[in-house]
C-alpha cells in the first residue's frame, strides 16, 4: 500500500514570477482604455447615481478593471 501523506514542512510556495513586457503593454492598454469609463462612473456617483461597485477614485477604479481584464486574458 502506498503512502500519500506529505509533509507540509518540505513545501515550498510557488515563486512568483516578474510579469512580462507583453503583460505590462496589455495592461497599460487596457487602463488607457478604461479612464473614460472610470470618470463615467466617477462622474455618476458624484451625483448620486450607484454606477459600479466599485469604489475610490477614477484612477483607482481604472486600475482595478485593467488588472483584472489583463488578469483574465493570461491566465488562459
Amino acid at each position: 500500500m502506498t503512502d500519500h501523506v506529505t509533509d507540509m514542512d518540505q513545501m515550498t510556495p510557488r515563486a512568483r514570477r516578474e510579469p512580462g513586457v507583453e503583460y505590462k503593454v496589455y495592461f497599460s492598454l487596457i487602463f488607457l482604455a478604461a479612464l473614460p469609463f472610470a470618470a463615467g462612473g466617477v462622474a455618476l456617483s458624484a451625483i448620486g447615481i450607484k454606477s459600479e461597485r466599485r469604489s475610490g477614485g477614477m484612477i483607482r477604479r481604472a486600475l482595478a478593471e485593467a488588472s483584472e481584464i489583463t488578469t483574465m486574458i493570461f491566465s488562459r
